[in-house]
């Protein structure tokens, strides 16, 4: 076992913690401790099949508190474990596996061209707020909240706040913490709202399915309502820095703006499936082991924290031959498994933890991607590194773009 808590190591390095410790155990399983907390870290697809399994893991001990009261929220499905889990999940599976997605990348596209119109003749404009104010406008509408156009600039960055907080203790956390709390009393409020008629939706709205949703024969307390609703629109708005990694992608490597331009749909999927594997987001997962458990010969104690290396994974030469180098093309006419591109979990979404969202990053981003490919626009100099021990990473100027 690595005897020292390697705690404040994982907040030095970020991204690159457990690929190093990974490979100086020869890409086998690495016991260590974390949290003060006994700790094994793996990766692979069978680690995913592993970690995935409801009889080996538990979610709703093992996230962090910082996590749970910054990204996910309190009493969210991502907390809950077994039939309550699945239950909740259905909700997720219903408001964003279906035939809405198309809905919503269209909205999305359209609010893109709208302010995409604006910044022409501009100084510079920063393409993640941009995207993260576009993509706000445009899911608040799907999902059915009122929102005003005053209201809208602050609930993006709120929504961004939640996301950028939930690995960081300090100034950024605690932006994410008061950005939570005025959210919830804010959705809150709109749910009491609906289910009073005092607030009118579509009957197929998520806020509408959230506010009538029931467990136990009774609906969901309208704090818990509000969490569950903000898990439906910050994901979406968290697409920012997809798009962001995108135009850092098209600066680099220019030769694959055209077939973007030219709107070629297999193509596209392939760069949006090359962004979310090559870019850095997530960085690992973690489960809690339900009984005394082995791994690839490793044994793993009841309690023990379980890591999956998202990044690590991601950047598998195994799975993806030269891992480091930025190549759409590997995934075309390849499948996409449940087990080896996890950029959002792995597993099956409709059941298991993977996120259920998934489908709307890559729809989002596809829209945006050709959308920013045909965009007459420059960049002006700028630092477009990107510090992988700052999570979740960014390009450092968040990619500020000139539209003449």
């Amino acid at each position: 076992m690595t005897d020292l808590d390697q705690t404040l190591v994982a907040g030095i390095k970020g991204y690159a913690w457990l690929p190093d410790l990974r490979r100086r155990h020869h890409d086998r399983p690495v016991p260590l401790r974390v949290l003060g907390r006994r700790a094994v870290a793996i990766c692979g697809p069978e680690a995913v099949r592993f970690f995935y399994d409801e009889s080996h893991l538990e979610r709703h001990t093992a996230l962090p508190h910082p996590v749970v009261a910054t990204l996910f929220g309190q009493g969210a499905v991502h907390t809950l474990d077994g039939e309550a889990h699945r239950h909740r999940k259905a909700l997720f599976v219903a408001l964003l596996m279906n035939d809405g997605i198309d809905v919503l990348a269209k909205l999305v596209g359209e609010s893109f061209d709208e302010a995409a119109e604006s910044w022409r003749g501009r100084s510079p404009v920063t393409l993640f707020d941009e995207t993260a104010l576009v993509i706000a406008r445009a899911v608040t509408r799907w999902a059915g909240i009122p929102v005003t156009d005053d209201e809208l600039p602050k609930l993006a960055a709120d929504l961004v706040a939640m996301v950028d907080g939930f690995a960081t203790p300090g100034p950024r956390h605690w932006r994410a913490l008061a950005a939570r709390r005025r959210r919830e009393r804010w959705l809150a409020t709109k749910i009491e709202g609906v289910r009073s008629g005092d607030v009118i939706a579509p009957a197929d709205a998520a806020i509408t399915t959230i506010a009538h949703f029931r467990e136990d024969g009774e609906p969901l307390e309208p704090r818990t309502a509000a969490v569950e609703l903000i898990n439906i629109i910050r994901p979406a708005t968290a697409v920012a820095w997809f798009v962001a990694f995108s135009a850092h992608a098209l600066e680099r490597w220019p030769q694959h703006r055209r077939p973007l331009r030219d709107g070629d749909d297999e193509f596209t999927a392939a760069f949006v499936h090359e962004v979310r594997r090559f870019y850095p987001f997530a960085p690992f997962l973690g489960g809690r082991a339900i009984a005394d458990l082995t791994f690839a010969g490793q044994p793993i104690p009841k309690g023990a924290l379980v890591l999956l290396d998202v990044y690590g994974q991601n950047h598998d030469h195994l799975l993806f031959p030269e891992p480091y180098e930025f190549r759409p093309e590997r995934f075309v006419d390849r499948p996409i498994g449940d087990f080896d591109l996890i950029p959002q979990g792995g597993g099956d979404p409709r059941t298991g933890h993977r996120c259920p969202g998934e489908r709307i990053t890559v729809a989002l981003l596809g829209t945006l991607v050709q959308r920013l490919a045909r965009l007459d626009y420059h960049l002006p100099p700028q630092d477009l590194s990107i510090n992988l021990s700052r999570i979740p990473a960014r390009p450092e100027s968040d990619v500020e773009i000139v539209v003449p």
